[in-house]
This record gives structure tokens, sequence and C-alpha cells, in this order.
């Protein structure tokens, strides 16, 4: 009888101890799952497949930060945004679809997050003014030859830059990112300067568009930016921030 009564009591107490462990894993909290990336690339001037198809793919799928899907096609943005976490695009190619434009914009007012790469924060798209006005707040119209530069963080507590260290030296195209008055504000992480220039540039931006999180990076030419740890660091920590992390 005795023995019994203990089987019992031992089969309800791993019953509870189950019920426990699967209430606890159901309530894991979603800044641990995966975040879900869409980057766009595509153009001309840059090994897009290299360097934003391959090694920042592989940047940001490290230790399970995020799954990244790729595309140098616009067409497909439409599709793939009520899937996705956080846009990324680098592509200095057309988004000509009127319905994807608006689609971008539907996507930072639910509050998504966007990170804006070296290529697209040009002034790519003249038809198009609205893009750079309010989700870059500004743009590049020109950089130096590619060549050395230093960049340094100028604001060292901000999630962006965390583990960045406060200079790094990289050889890119220098961009030169100006702020537009009339645009949606944008708080500068980080600038570049030249040796040669007493000029300083932003480099690492946040967009300050009232619903959403925008990051924008001005490096990211070629293996001289992609590849180092700053620039792969500021990516994944881009990356979580935008997504709410």
């Amino acid at each position: 009888m005795i023995h019994s009564i203990f089987k019992t009591v031992f089969a309800l107490a791993m019953l509870v101890a189950l019920t426990f462990v699967n209430n606890a894993q159901a309530n894991v909290p979603a800044k641990n799952k995966a975040i879900r990336v869409l980057l766009v690339g595509g153009g001309s001037s840059h090994d897009f497949d290299k360097w934003y198809k391959q090694e920042d793919v592989q940047t940001l799928q490290k230790d399970g930060l995020a799954t990244v899907e790729y595309t140098s096609d616009p067409t497909t943005i439409l599709s793939k945004l009520p899937e996705i976490d956080v846009l990324l695009l680098a592509n200095n190619q057309p988004i000509a679809n009127a319905a994807t434009r608006k689609a971008i914009f539907d996507f930072v007012e639910a509050g998504k997050g966007l990170v804006l790469a070296h290529p697209a924060l040009w002034y790519n798209w003249a038809d198009w003014p609205e893009y750079n006005q309010k989700l870059v707040g500004g743009g590049s119209k020109g950089h130096d030859k590619y060549g050395p530069f230093d960049v340094t963080v100028t604001n060292k507590k901000h999630p962006v830059t965390k583990n960045v260290p406060a200079q790094f030296h990289l050889d890119d195209e220098l961009y030169y990112l100006i702020a537009d008055p009339s645009g949606s504000p944008i708080e500068v992480l980080a600038t570049a300067k030249a040796a040669n220039s007493d000029k300083v540039f932003p480099s690492i931006v946040i967009v300050k568009y009232p619903k959403s999180r925008i990051v924008g990076i001005a490096l990211g030419h070629d293996a001289a930016s992609h590849t180092i740890a700053p620039y792969q660091t500021i990516l994944r920590n881009a990356v979580k921030w935008a997504a709410g992390k």
C-alpha cells in the first residue's frame, strides 16, 4: 500500500515538474529568438555577393544572432516584409515599384527595424526624395578616393557602439554623409576623418524616425571593412538594436 502511494506521489511530482518546464520553455522571451533579417544588395561599384551576401550574412548569423535571407532582386522585398524583424538595405540599384516603396515606409511605421548600409546612404533615387529625407535623414553625394582614415566613436554609451574600440583605422570610401536640415534628425555615434583633411563626417548614425529604430552605417566598401572586428561588431549591434533587443 505504502509503495503504491509512493509511486502515485512520485508520478504527480514528475507531472508537475514537466508542466513547469514546458511552461517555462513556452514563455522564453522573444529576445532569445534569432532576429529575422532581409538583406537587400545589388547595384554598381561594389562586390555585393562577396561582401554582403557572403561576409555580412555570415557575421550576422554567427552564434545564432540572426537568420538572414539575401536578395539582389528588389521585386522580392514586398512579399518578404511581413516575415522579418529587420530590413537591411545595402543596395544602390533602384527600388522602382511604388507598392514596395510604400511597404517599406509602412514597415518602419509599424515599428520594425531598418539598417542602412554604405551604398544605401547615397542619394540614389531622384524620384524618391522621401527615402533620403525621412529614412536616412540626409545622405551622401560624394566620398574621398578609397584609402585610409580613422573612425572615432563619439557616443560610447549607445548599444550600437557597445564593445567597439574608441577609435579604429581602416581603408574604405570616406562618405561625405551630410544631414538634411528638413529631414529626420540624426544622432551621430561615430565620425570619420582622413589624416590629410580637417573635415569630419558622420560614419555611424541613428536616424530619429518617430516609430522605428533606424541605423546608418557609412562604412562597407570591401574586405578592409567587412572583415574587421569593429565593423562586424557595429553591424551585429545595429541589427540587434534595430530589432529592439
